[in-house]
């Protein structure tokens, strides 16, 4: 059998691997630029990166704000755990908790105090609170008695107690009138 063949000539060949050859490094040309400076592999500390620029004025403020509150929160932390009956840092670490929606972690940190300190007013409100923003509304009553039972004329517990109530639709007013 006769077949016709045609073999790509020399010339054809050495232009083609040219051609290959050019539009391989011409992608990494942008890599290697000599006016651009090299990709750095130092690190930048908070405060630069904080005060850089390039940052959206608005991530900023969430990046400072986020870095505060984990501050503030060890801080606080350390000082429940240096001294248990300290129901100012506690409802104080409280309040950061249930803002951060992480109302089981403050409960837990409410349960660390009324340990050292189980007849304490503020700590069984601050617990109650907590209870009736999960739903708990008949724990949360029960926390709003014992306090009652402590401190028969407290405003702030009859009137979450009487809110409680409310949620739960029930009503005690009657039982538990208010102190004048």
């Amino acid at each position: 059998m006769n077949r016709n063949t045609v073999s790509p000539s020399p010339m054809f060949l050495r232009r083609s691997s040219l051609l290959f050859a050019v539009l391989a490094i011409l992608p990494l040309g942008g890599c290697a630029s000599w006016q651009k400076p090299a990709l750095s592999v130092q690190e930048t500390s908070s405060p630069e990166l904080l005060s850089a620029d390039q940052i959206d004025p608005a991530m900023r403020e969430r990046i400072l704000r986020e870095v505060g509150q984990d501050v503030q929160e060890r801080a606080l932390r350390d000082e429940v755990k240096q001294h248990p009956d300290n129901v100012d840092a506690a409802i104080r670490l409280t309040k950061a908790l249930v803002a951060q929606k992480r109302p089981h972690e403050a409960v837990e940190v409410l349960d660390s105090v009324l340990v050292a300190a189980p007849a304490n007013v503020r700590a069984l409100n601050a617990k109650g609170v907590i209870l009736d923003i999960e739903g708990r509304h008949d724990a949360a009553q029960a926390l709003y008695r014992r306090a009652l039972e402590n401190e028969p004329g407290n405003q702030m517990v009859q009137h979450n107690f009487n809110l409680s109530l409310a949620f739960n639709g029930k009503s005690e007013q009657p039982r538990l009138a208010r102190s004048q």
